[in-house]
């Protein structure tokens, strides 16, 4: 955990995988859950840019849901149903 908390400090954007090649490299033989377990136990999260899928460019228009207060009448079904 120690050799974890270093590197993580000297960088931050490793994840599990990487912490994992870190450790081999020290002698320590572990595997990708028991890094990600134990990254988890100390609050470690690599630090990397978040997909922002949501957020719309600022000069885009925004259309309004037209559906929004609609409720659906009877089942797709019923169109073709014969009474």
């Amino acid at each position: 955990m120690r050799i974890l908390d270093e590197q993580y400090l000297k960088t931050p954007f490793f994840g599990s995988r990487k912490m994992v090649e870190v450790l081999l490299d020290h002698g320590f033989t572990v595997n990708r859950k028991r890094v990600q377990r134990l990254m988890r136990l100390m609050g470690l999260e690599a630090i990397y840019q978040k997909p922002r899928t949501t957020v719309a460019a600022p000069g885009h228009k925004k259309y309004p849901y037209l559906l929004g207060g609609v409720r659906p009448v009877g089942w797709p079904a019923d169109i073709h149903s014969t009474t």
